[in-house]
């Protein structure tokens, strides 16, 4: 029997349209003699559709006349139920309106950004039971909040720029108060970036007080927390992919993004075309660096990922400080860009194993899951307990 793998795409995002190029890029990689891949793509109105038409990626054009050809489905809340359901089930001459489309096996997130790598999606799909490959609802919010996942690392002594954070109303109540700090702590020049957003989404470099009011203005529209970091003017960008669990993991080949910017913009990655994504993006694979430097960089990627109790295929970004030789993670990308195939392809890894990989780990880890003790089979009110010592009827505390 093939393992039925729901792939979840598109989302109420930013970054909606390069999740559904890496999701269509995985669709049609899968081992088709192994699974039976269902197409769930979310609309940006949260919506969510099935159907062959979602495979061509020329369909997304016009998508009013998509929505009419596919159908409108959702699962239930209900832990242990994994079936895909109808939301307008449709009848014939003597046939039964049947609501349920299929059961699944294993759910297959490949959602970037808000609503869908921070862990809101992780936390529906936990909610159910149902196995799913890549992080958890914890490391998914952790690696999603720049502002959070650097806190962590640095506490966990893995080397990350300084940086200056505060919220959109904390902005607009006492902005001169906030740039002093930015000024007095970090200096210029800056970057300023939203705290939940990926693919360059809301960054912009500020080198004085007007470009950094104009930056942070403009980050405060798509989140409202912000991280303002030194920026290191003179850096080489390296990006390196780990794959497993927290426990057993390894990191493919070093990448180095060619930019043309002060950093990687949006364009520059995803601007080469509709059908390939990061992986067309302008790179050198392997990045030309020392051996010594790339197993640094390769074990700094591990142990973010550790540290972060990320599962599945992440890509961690680095900095190297031409001036010093200091590496700084940048950030991690818990769903990243093409799942970072490319990446595993020059490590040895084709991408039908890649998904084949990914599949296990969530179902490994949903075995894991099933092993620990989350609720006691007693009941303590029919044993009597807390009842004579709760609270009054009618009173409060």
């Amino acid at each position: 029997m093939k393992t039925k793998v729901a792939v979840f795409f598109g989302g109420r995002s930013v970054e909606h349209e390069i999740s559904v190029i890496s999701a269509l890029q995985a669709v049609h990689a899968f081992d088709k003699e192994k699974y039976e891949v269902i197409p769930v793509y979310i609309s940006k109105q949260g919506k969510w559709f099935t159907g062959v038409e979602l495979l061509e990626i020329a369909n997304y054009k016009d998508m009013q006349a998509l929505e009419k050809k596919v159908d409108e489905v959702f699962m239930k809340p209900v832990y242990g139920d994994f079936n895909l359901y109808l939301s307008n089930p449709k009848g014939g001459f003597l046939k039964k309106k049947d609501p349920v489309l299929c059961e699944l096996h294993v759910a297959f997130p490949i959602l970037h950004g808000s609503h869908g790598e921070d862990g809101m999606f992780q936390g529906v799909l936990e909610t159910i039971g149902i196995p799913f490959v890549g992080c958890d609802t914890l490391s998914s919010a952790n690696g999603m909040d720049k502002i959070t996942m650097k806190m962590i690392l640095r506490e966990s002594g893995i080397p990350v720029v300084d940086f200056v954070w505060f919220t959109d109303r904390e902005w607009l109540s006492g902005r001169e108060t906030i740039d002093e700090k930015i000024e007095k702590d970090l200096g210029y020049p800056v970057i300023v970036k939203p705290a939940n957003l990926g693919s360059s989404v809301g960054i912009a470099k500020a080198s004085d007080r007007k470009s950094l009011d104009s930056a942070i203005e403009g980050a405060i529209k798509f989140s409202s927390r912000i991280i303002v970091e030194k920026m290191v003017e003179d850096m080489k960008e390296i990006n390196c992919s780990v794959l497993g669990d927290a426990d057993h993991r390894e990191s493919s080949v070093c990448e180095e993004p060619i930019r043309q910017k002060d950093f990687l913009t949006y364009d520059e990655k995803y601007g080469s075309g509709a059908k390939s994504g990061m992986q067309g993006s302008e790179k050198k694979i392997p990045a030309d660096l020392p051996q010594a430097t790339t197993e640094k960089i390769r074990k700094l990627a591990e142990e973010t990922f550790r540290v972060l109790a990320c599962n599945g295929v992440s890509r961690i970004d680095v900095m190297i400080d031409n001036e010093t030789s200091e590496i700084y993670v940048n950030e991690i990308n818990t769903i990243p860009g093409s799942l970072s195939y490319y990446l595993w392809e020059e490590s040895g890894i084709s991408f039908p194993h890649l998904l084949d990989r990914l599949i296990a780990l969530g179902l490994k880890r949903k075995r894991d899951i099933d092993r620990k003790t989350y609720s006691y089979d007693t009941n303590i009110f029919a044993m009597g307990g807390g009842l004579k010592g709760g609270m009054k009827r009618g009173t409060k505390k």
